[in-house]
């Protein structure tokens, strides 16, 4: 089981956060996103340490809030057409890859993020700044609220009162893995990145 499920699988055994009201809203959620983005230079890794040191400046049911939006975001994403772009992007995507490549999306604004939930084939115009060197590791950020929450008290943190992710990615399963399958169903990602 890796990092992240270990993590939220130790938050589901920890009680459930108080029907607790909402602190933080959408808006500030992506621009605290963005800012540490930004500042970070769109280092991932970078960008978890900067967005735990701001999350650590505010108050631990506003850091819940802020893990709420993350994970919901996160379960969004999980979907047969996204694991496809993203095995396209990164040159293949098992499950790891792909759990950690939804992080990276989140982490990468509201802009892109929508904009590949509306249709992954427009990665291909919403990423200008893709590399051979960018691996779509978003891991460490999906730890940052985790984190910052245990900074803060010591603890765990609780269950967020989510529903849980769905055992199947939404949509119909393709071939995440076969060139022919990719190359047709992103006709702009795979001329723009195909043979990674």
């Amino acid at each position: 089981m890796r990092g992240l499920y270990r993590r939220r699988a130790a938050r589901a055994s920890a009680p459930a956060a108080a029907d607790a009201v909402p602190v933080m809203d959408e808006t500030e959620f992506w621009e605290l996103i963005d800012s540490t983005r930004e500042a970070a230079g769109g280092d991932p890794e970078e960008h978890a340490e900067l967005l735990v040191e701001r999350l650590v400046r505010l108050d631990p049911e506003t850091v819940l809030d802020f893990a709420r939006h993350f994970e919901a975001r996160y379960h969004r994403a999980y979907r047969w057409d996204l694991w496809g772009a993203a095995a396209l992007l990164l040159g293949g995507a098992g499950e790891d890859a792909f759990d950690d490549f939804r992080c990276w999306l989140i982490g990468r604004g509201r802009e892109v993020f929508e904009g590949a939930l509306h249709d992954p084939d427009d990665l291909a115009g919403l990423l200008d700044d893709f590399d051979d060197e960018d691996d779509g590791d978003g891991e460490e950020l999906g730890f940052a609220a985790d984190e910052a929450y245990e900074q803060l008290t010591g603890v765990v943190s609780p269950d967020l009162g989510l529903p849980p992710q769905t055992r199947e990615p939404a949509g119909e399963p393709f071939p995440v893995d076969d060139d022919e399958v990719l190359a047709a169903r992103f006709p702009a990602l795979w001329e723009r990145f195909g043979g990674r």
